[in-house]
């Protein structure tokens, strides 16, 4: 564990290049049933599952850049296509001993949750973008899904390996009211998580597809601003569906479908309890569990 911050992003980017990366235990359950069933495996089915996990997710990709086959011109940016072309038998025998993020953080109980948290937060994300991908008639929408659960990796990867660090971020959040986290983050670590993020996607060779997804200096791009608002979106939902700036999603929300707001927050909701129901592969509470506060406070 990282105790102190490291010199800069790059001394992060090495540091985090010699990790292994841990998985969720409900990932590693899940794909061990699924393998003693391959022969009625159905790989849409293994494909949302590993996606329900951000941090399987960017094993399976950095896998693919690895190990794919040089004659394939096209980049592989979905773990459906992943799965195609690595096969399930293949794909089993490699990940089939993967480390345990409850193993990882069994003695760091506030970094596991923080970590559980974001995953769930990526999660909601996911499904945001996803939904108004569909809506747009965006015939690749899981590309879109993917950049926004990993959108924030780097925050991920940093509740892994360095959980105190992440406790002071959170921690000095909470003392100054307002402090948005790439502030909070620049202050303690010495740069926003969205540096380390982009540094970490191009040391590993992810998709160029996925890196300009991510990257918001492309934000006049649709699909990036989509990705943009549904990783915003599900920040603002996290911390109660009172948030003060949720207004201001489901105006940018709104004129970005070019829907009424109204119809905006009954899709929003619909997604969150849709996202509601893998609750318990984070154990912590979904953003639509505060509904009924909300409900409850206006009556």
């Amino acid at each position: 564990m990282i105790e102190r911050p490291l010199k800069d992003v790059t001394a992060w980017v090495q540091y985090f290049e010699q990790v292994d990366v841990p998985v969720l235990k409900r990932t590693v359950e899940t794909l061990a049933h699924f393998q003693a069933h391959e022969d009625d495996l159905d790989a849409r089915e293994l494909a949302d599952a590993i996606m329900h996990d951000p941090l399987m997710t960017l094993r399976v990709l950095r896998f693919l850049q690895v190990h794919h086959s040089r004659r394939v011109s096209r980049e592989i940016t979905t773990i459906a296509h992943a799965l195609m072309m690595v096969g399930t038998t293949p794909f089993f025998q490699h990940f089939s001993k993967l480390p345990v993020v409850e193993d990882v953080l069994k003695d760091q109980v506030a970094g596991l949750t923080g970590l559980r948290r974001a995953m769930s937060r990526a999660r909601h994300a996911a499904l945001f973008a996803q939904d108004w991908a569909v809506l747009r008639h965006d015939i690749e929408s899981d590309e879109v899904m993917i950049a926004a659960l990993l959108r924030d990796l780097a925050e991920m990867l940093m509740w892994c390996f360095a959980p105190r660090l992440m406790m002071t971020v959170r921690a000095l959040m909470q003392r100054e009211k307002g402090m948005r986290s790439a502030d909070a983050q620049k202050r303690v670590l010495g740069f926003r998580g969205i540096e380390l993020q982009l540094a970490l996607v191009r040391a590993w060779h992810l998709p160029q597809l996925l890196q300009t997804l991510m990257d918001e200096d492309h934000a006049d791009h649709p699909r990036v601003k989509n990705v943009a608002l549904a990783v915003r979106l599900s920040r603002h939902l996290a911390n109660g569906w009172d948030d003060p700036a949720l207004p201001d999603d489901y105006r940018d929300i709104a004129e970005f479908l070019h829907l009424p707001e109204e119809a905006v927050r009954a899709r929003i909701l619909k997604t969150a309890l849709l996202a509601a129901r893998s609750w318990t592969w984070y154990g912590v509470p979904p953003v639509a569990a505060g509904l009924p506060l909300i409900a409850a406070a206006k009556s």
